[in-house]
């Protein structure tokens, strides 16, 4: 998801470098003797891909399974820290009163059980953020379709990730974040049925 994320991503700061390249060449081209023709205005939006991800349905049931995921890891986590727990306490416990080679095993067994722990974190740490990329490509693939239908409905000749490429002030009215929630919403509903 990272590389297409990236790919997108460089994608839309390019357009909006030709956008910003263009802003600046009309006046200059304008100064100049008389054109044959003048090019027509050209409208660029722009998106808050995070709120997308936040407010839109898909991004909502995405969140909501990551949660359960993440309960369900925590559910293991903690079975694992209940073992650790009654081993550590059996170690203060009862310590002074084990031999030495019976202290230094049950001393292993916990430093065992210490990285036990740490490697299952790891994993499912590694296994939860696969989740997330896998969840996250899924959905900014179902949105190039939306941001296209909106940006030919809308009249946009470009539309750029706010945050990505850079953008330091956009006007509100331009901002279609939220027709491309409710498009993608819509585009979800009728996908369901």
């Amino acid at each position: 998801m990272m590389g297409r994320v990236k790919v997108i991503m460089a994608a839309l700061t390019v357009l909006a470098a030709l956008s910003a390249l263009w802003w600046v060449w009309t006046p200059a081209v304008a100064q100049q003797p008389a054109a044959p023709a003048a090019p027509a205005a050209t409208r660029v939006g722009y998106v808050d891909l995070q709120r997308i991800l936040a407010r839109s349905q898909a991004g909502v049931q995405a969140r909501e399974q990551i949660e359960k995921e993440k309960a369900a890891m925590q559910k293991q986590v903690d079975s694992q820290k209940v073992d650790y727990d009654k081993l550590r306490d059996e170690l203060e416990k009862k310590g002074q009163l084990l031999s030495a080679d019976a202290r230094r095993e049950k001393q292993e067994a916990l430093e065992r059980k210490t990285r036990d722990i740490r490697r299952l974190l790891d994993d499912l740490e590694k296994e939860l953020q696969k989740k997330e990329q896998s969840m996250g490509q899924k959905i900014l693939r179902d949105l190039e379709g939306v941001f296209t239908k909106v940006g030919k409905e809308k009249g946009y000749a470009v539309i750029v990730e706010r945050r990505q490429a850079g953008v330091v002030y956009g006007a509100p009215e331009v901002d279609v974040t939220e027709d491309v929630i409710k498009a993608f919403d819509d585009e979800m509903r009728k996908a369901k049925k």
